[in-house]
């Protein structure tokens, strides 16, 4: 049985409070600190830069997750190492050279993740797969918090697991967007174990209560398989 790990994203916290967020998150037993940066090219809306993690790093002990929504991921990557970040993820579609990328972030000493959209075919990041710790599966559109769930997306996740279990990996599966305690089995039973929230954690009237919630479905043990009906 795999732990359920569960990264609340900033996105949807209250900017003028968000330390007093992060904490609150924390506090309620949540893993990872998922935090989205956009440029606005990419996909299209702005979000955080280096300066809030730096900012937020010494008032957390949480993992930072961040994730590069950036056309040019690679030109930010030691600004975002140097700030604080953990685990830092780019995007398929965004990198000129995803395996001289990857390589980058990991020589930085940081964990590597790779993202595709909903769109993309988990056939494009198969050969890299052995370079990362984890591969983020975006089940919304990126850019925009609070969108629904696109079930789509839940063959792609049975699909990869079973090439990271083929390949006898050691790769987490992250799912972000749309995701809730009403939902979350159905990417958890696909084989992801990184839960990615925001609306429905901080939208919530008790953080600790929706982030037991959902780890609790990923203690059932069951995960479909890539050909069963998902």
């Amino acid at each position: 049985m795999t732990d359920i790990i569960i990264s609340p994203s900033i996105l949807a916290a209250d900017p003028a409070n968000l330390e007093r967020d992060v904490r609150k998150v924390e506090e309620a037993g949540a893993d990872y600190l998922h935090i989205d940066i956009m440029d606005g090219h990419f996909v299209p809306n702005l979000s955080y830069s280096s300066s809030v993690i730096r900012a937020l790093r010494d008032k957390s002990k949480l993992v930072f997750d961040v994730h590069l929504m950036l056309t040019d991921p690679d030109d930010f990557i030691d600004d975002f190492a140097d700030a604080g970040a953990d685990i830092i993820t780019v995007h398929q579609e965004a990198a000129k050279d995803l395996t001289k990328t990857l390589k980058h972030i990991k020589s930085l000493g940081k964990k590597v993740g790779v993202s595709i959209k909903p769109e993309t075919s988990v056939d494009v990041i198969v050969d890299v797969l052995e370079m990362v710790d984890q591969v983020l599966l975006m089940t919304v559109e990126p850019g925009f918090g609070g969108q629904s769930y696109i079930h789509t997306v839940d063959k792609k996740i049975a699909q990869l697991k079973s090439i990271i279990d083929r390949k006898n990996l050691n790769v987490d599966i992250e799912v972000d967007g749309g995701v809730t305690a009403e939902n979350v089995e159905i990417p958890i039973k696909a084989g992801a174990n990184v839960i990615v929230s925001g609306s429905a954690i901080f939208n919530s009237e008790d953080y600790k209560k929706t982030i037991d919630s959902m780890r609790e479905h990923g203690r059932t043990g069951v995960t479909l398989r890539e050909s069963d009906n998902i």
